[in-house]
């Protein structure tokens, strides 16, 4: 499970810390931008997470779904199948277009790894059925837990977002500004 801990130093905890975004609208714009980023890092994160979970779940469904109907195409034949479903690229699904890659891949696989730590998928057709129900509890209770924190730190890029955008609706803050500022950091 994705706990939060309150005064914690991970960048979760910052993000959904409920001072995160309070007196956003008292900060400089870089400022707020900055916060936006390291949000959009997280939901980033989560979502490649997220994914790695979608395909320990596909895999241990597709092994429970040879079993039930008796086939004969191992999972391993249909392996190519469940990895272009979940393919591994830059995440996206939450109809935003995110240019960042996860900051902690090997982290992640690590976590979802040691979730059920006696579950060897590279060879799930030996597993009893106890270990495929048991592994697939596991995956989905962990898939909902990380689901939800996304939808949080969405939230709170939204708000992020809002803040920009009404900086520059209002006339706080132009075009020609963040053009000038991105010429002078090159």
């Amino acid at each position: 499970m994705i706990e939060v801990r309150p005064g914690g130093r991970r960048r979760i905890d910052r993000v959904l810390s409920p001072d995160y975004t309070s007196g956003i609208e008292d900060l400089a714009l870089g400022e707020v931008r900055a916060l936006r980023d390291e949000a959009a890092q997280e939901e980033t994160d989560l979502s490649y997470l997220r994914r790695v979970l979608h395909v320990r779940i596909d895999i241990v469904r597709a092994e429970q779904r040879r079993r039930a109907e008796g086939g004969s195409t191992s999972v391993v034949e249909q392996l190519v199948n469940i990895l272009s479903d979940n393919a591994v690229g830059p995440a996206t699904g939450s109809g935003r277009y995110q240019t960042t890659e996860p900051s902690r891949a090997e982290a992640h696989r690590r976590h979802v790894e040691a979730l059920v730590s006696d579950v060897d998928l590279s060879n799930v057709t030996s597993l009893s059925e106890v270990k495929l129900d048991q592994a697939l509890n596991a995956y989905t209770a962990e898939e909902d837990s990380v689901s939800q924190r996304r939808r949080e730190v969405q939230q709170v890029v939204d708000q992020l977002n809002a803040e920009i955008a009404r900086r520059y609706r209002e006339g706080v803050a132009s075009v020609d500004d963040r053009l000038a500022e991105e010429r002078d950091r090159h």
